[in-house]
Order: structure tokens, then sequence, then C-alpha cells
């Protein structure tokens, strides 16, 4: 019978042929530097890393016309409400008159931009770029609620000529889904309405000029519904590395499959934290052959948490957000996460999960040469590894228990 840091391991291996977030030349820099013995320029380079990710920025741009939704779809993927603070104001007036950043409340390095809308006296397609500082945007949400005109088009083909991604978002689809309902409920068939919708404003788009274009249908009321995920999957296979990243950690947890994903993309990272860690070691553990720099891993796993959306602040705007008590949802959690992480938690995680670290440092060193060197140091690697990613599996259990208990409230 299995173990059960065993178990974990088994249970919870990572694809170490996904580890492209750092680039091959830099793996081996570290891999000869911890061969050489100089721990510092290992340190270095994967704290460099670390920074790149940490620091990379994602300016995405939405335009539309003028009652298109740009504002709620913005404020939708920051994960607030029309009416929250720091959201977008929106109207059935054109709002906006000049670019205007909305940095994300939680990853301040994502910004959102509300462009003036297109078509309006101020700001016509031939000279909008040019108007709105092109260069600054990493790609562009076209958007229109009704159909893609001949602005939209226009705008798209000139992007196009720059060098840059652009997206179409048909928006409101949920209100054309209602009203198709009404007009015709014997009949009515959801997937029939979206496919109707999306054929025409492909041929509309067609009609403009665009060559195979990709329409996107959402509702900033219900993002996790209809193509969402499919948008969001176009731009993780488009999007640069680190800015995929970034751009996963700043979604709202809105399903399932987001979540997974979070999960993934920070497990990733752990073999670069628990590196630096132990190579920096500076705190011995009590009853441990193991010294770790505490205060690194306290704000690594202070960061995870609040991309999980378990810190205490997301929880309570939560809980307003659904009509729950906090303590309600806070049931359904059963990491330490209540609690501020403090070094003794740490110590204490630490400890528990020396019995997985000999496991972990042989999975490594079989799978991935670069930890060769460090087997002779590798119980301190070892656990730290086997503790932080033992704290994301629970932080991602907990997120889904969580998503779950305020889908009950038909949120």
């Amino acid at each position: 019978m299995a173990s059960a840091p065993q178990e974990a391991v088994q249970n919870h291996q990572v694809n170490f042929e996904e580890y492209h977030i750092i680039a091959e030349k830099d793996i081996k820099v570290i891999k000869d530097a911890l061969e050489g013995g100089r721990m510092s320029d290992a340190v270095s380079k994967i704290m460099e890393n670390l920074q790149n990710i940490e620091n990379a920025r994602l300016d995405i741009a939405v335009t539309g016309e003028c009652g298109s939704g740009k504002s709620s779809f913005i404020n939708a993927i920051r994960g607030l409400g029309d009416e929250e603070e720091g959201s977008a104001p929106t109207g059935v007036v054109e709002t906006t008159r000049e670019p205007i950043p909305y940095p994300h409340p939680k990853h301040p390095n994502v910004t959102m931009w509300d462009l003036p809308g297109i078509g309006t006296p101020d700001f016509q397609s031939s000279t909008y770029l040019k108007q709105v500082n092109f260069s600054r945007y990493d790609f562009f949400f076209l958007i229109a609620s009704e159909r893609f005109k001949a602005n939209h088009a226009m705008l798209a083909n000139k992007i196009k000529k720059q060098g840059k991604h652009f997206y179409f978002v048909r928006s409101k689809v949920d209100a054309d889904l209602e009203a198709s309902k009404k007009r015709r409920p014997r009949s009515y068939n959801e997937e029939m309405v979206l496919t109707k919708i999306r054929e025409n404003c492909q041929d509309c788009l067609k009609k403009e000029g665009v060559d195979d274009p990709h329409v996107f249908l959402l509702s900033s009321w219900e993002l996790s519904k209809y193509d969402f995920m499919l948008l969001e999957k176009t731009l993780e296979r488009e999007l640069p590395n680190h800015k995929r990243h970034a751009f996963l950690l700043a979604l709202p947890n809105i399903s399932i499959e987001i979540l997974k994903k979070k999960k993934k993309v920070l497990q990733k990272q752990i073999w670069k934290l628990a590196t630096i860690s132990c190579v920096v070691a500076t705190v011995p553990i009590p009853g441990l052959s193991i010294t770790c720099d505490i205060a690194l891993l306290i704000k690594s796993m202070s960061t995870y948490r609040k991309d999980f959306g378990l810190d205490e602040e997301s929880l309570i705007q939560l809980a307003e957000k659904v009509g729950k008590p906090v303590e309600e949802i806070k049931e359904v959690i059963k990491s330490p996460l209540v609690k501020k992480i403090s070094k003794d938690l740490v110590i204490k995680l630490l400890t528990k999960a020396g019995g997985g670290a000999l496991m972990v440092l042989g999975y490594f060193v079989s799978m991935v040469p670069i930890f060769g060197s460090l087997a002779a140091g590798g119980i301190s690697f070892g656990t730290t590894y086997y503790m932080l990613k033992k704290f994301i599996d629970e932080l991602a259990e907990d997120a889904q228990n969580v998503l779950i208990k305020v889908s009950e409230s038909g949120v």
C-alpha cells in the first residue's frame, strides 16, 4: 500500500514538459550554477525570472459603439459589479471621452482600458488608433451589442496591419436569448439562437472586408456561460507566456475549469520557490534537517490565497455580492486560511510535509536533470516543494467548494 506522501506525489504529478515559462537558456544557467556550487548565481537567475512574471504588464483595450456594454465587460473581467467601488461607470450614453485605465483590484499589473466609442464625432475609425495611443495595448476587444458595422471592420483591419491581436465580442446575448424565448416559447432552442447570432455577426463583418472573422458571444452578467471559455483558451494560446500567466490569475473564479488552470500555472512555479527558499536558507526548523527562507514562503502563500480569492477581503466582498454571511462561506474552507499565514503556521506545515520530501526529490531528480545537483541538500528542497504543492492543492479544492457554495445563490 502506498504511503500518504507517495499517494500525494502520484496523484498530483506535474507535467515537467510544460515548464516553458522559463527559457531554456535560463534553465542551463541555473543548472550550471548549481552544479558549480555558485548558489547565489542560481538564486539570482530564478529571482529574475519570478520578478519578470510578477511584474509582467498586461494592457487590454476595450472599444465599441456607445451602449455596447464596454464598461460592464471591463467590470466583469475584473470581478466587479457595476456599482462596486472602483468599477467603470456605465450608462446609456457615451461616458468615455479619453482612454481610461482600470487596474485590476488585486493584480494592478493587469489594466483594462475603456476607450472612447468608435464612430462618435470626436473619434472616427480613420484616426482612432493614433488618438487612443495604439502602441500602449497588448490586444483589443471590439464589442458590439447588436450588429458589427463598418467602423468595427475598419478598425480591426487597421489593428491587424499593425501586427496586434483583436477579438470580436458580441455582448448581451443573454438579453437576446430571453427575448427569443418570450417571442417563441414553443420552438425556442438556445443553441440555434446562438448559432444564428454568431453567423449574422460573421456575415456582417465579411461584407465589410474582414477575412474569416471569429466572434465570441458573451454576457457580462453570466460570464461563465456561452463563449467565454473559448475566448480564454484563445488568449491562452496567443498571448506570450508571462502575459498569459497574468491574465489567467486576474480572472474571477467563475468556473471549476478556471480554478484548475490557476492551480496548474501556480504549481509550475513551485520548484523555483523551493530552490530559492532552501538555497538562501536562514531559519532552521526544529526537529527537521531543513532550513528555509520563511519570509519568502509567507509572501508566496499569501499571494496564492489571493489568487484563489480566499483572502479575508475577497471572502467578505463575495459574501456581500451573494447575500450570505461570510462565516457561512468560510464553513466550506478546510485549509488553515481564515487565520493569518504566519511563521508558526508555515513551520507547522513544513514539519508535516517532511515525510514527502525524499519522494518528491527522487521524482524531480529522475524527471528533470537540473535537480540532480540539489541531491546533496535535497531534503530542504523536497520538503518545501511538497508543502507548497499540498498547500496549492488545498487552496484549489477550497476555492472550488466556495464556488459551489455561492452557486447555490444563483450567482
